[in-house]
């Protein structure tokens, strides 16, 4: 139970199924995702051989259940043993990445619909996971993507699934960027990323100096999030898309039904 807690208080979202997302997380705020394993890398790097057959073995390709059925993607499923195992019997940091979460696919969702959004631009996707908003950028024709993660196995997990969809891996960064000096990119996207206060209000300044020092755009995915629906970058927001959710999406996120991208204008 005290594991289901702490997970709870820290979590993207709160999840209502067992096993390894109930891992307790071993630290706190920011800490929490320590971004910074690496600088940003081609794709070779990631290709370990013995962890490329870890994932293939324990994720499912899907393409079903989410906004963006064009996109097939590696993800932890009720069909995958450690859906059910006990959480510490997965040998890695938390997983977060395997999981297709409602803002992300409003995200990959608006981009395949508007391909104007991003061809020919620099697209910098901010906390990846998966990769799918990366991949749905690629797929519209942008000329310049950096996926961007916390966790090396993520990085792995996105060269994955673009091999998946046919696509040539692009670079990822998994150094933690708020910390690093601005590079100048045509549009930024994140999703689900408001789900802790610290995090919220360094995401929020760190956006606000993108768009004020380089003009780019930013594009936030959010499903109705406490901490980002009464953060004050409420104020500086214009509502783009709202979509419903998929029936199994809702399942896995205790409900939720729609997520919405939202056009940030500070």
């Amino acid at each position: 139970m005290a594991s289901r807690l702490v997970w709870r208080a820290f979590a993207p979202f709160h999840m209502n199924h067992c096993g390894v997302f109930l891992k307790a997380v071993r630290s706190n705020g920011l800490s929490l995702f320590p971004w910074g394993h690496s600088p940003w890398r081609g794709t070779g790097s990631f290709l370990d051989p013995e962890m490329k057959a870890f994932l293939e073995e324990n994720t499912e390709v899907t393409s079903s259940g989410s906004l963006t059925p064009e996109i097939q993607l590696r993800l932890l499923t009720p069909r995958c043993k450690f859906w059910w195992q006990k959480a510490d019997l997965w040998p890695y940091s938390e997983p977060y990445w395997a999981i297709y979460w409602p803002g992300g696919q409003a995200l990959s969702r608006y981009l395949l619909d508007n391909p104007d959004v991003v061809r020919g631009k620099s697209v910098l996707d901010l906390g990846s996971g998966c990769g799918a908003s990366a991949i749905a950028a690629k797929m519209s024709g942008a000329s310049r993507i950096l996926a961007n993660d916390i966790d090396p196995i993520a990085g792995m997990a996105i060269i994955l699934n673009c091999e998946l969809n046919q696509l040539n891996p692009f670079p990822i960064l998994t150094k933690n960027i708020l910390d690093l000096e601005q590079e100048k990119w045509d549009l930024v996207v994140l999703g689900d990323m408001f789900y802790d206060e610290d995090l919220a209000d360094s995401l929020h300044q760190w956006l606000k100096n993108c768009f004020w020092t380089h003009r780019t755009r930013v594009l936030i995915g959010d499903p109705g999030r406490p901490q980002f629906s009464g953060h004050s970058i409420q104020h500086q927001l214009h509502k783009v898309v709202e979509y419903s959710l998929p029936e199994p999406t809702r399942r896995e996120n205790n409900g939720l039904t729609t997520s919405t991208v939202w056009d940030f204008q500070p």
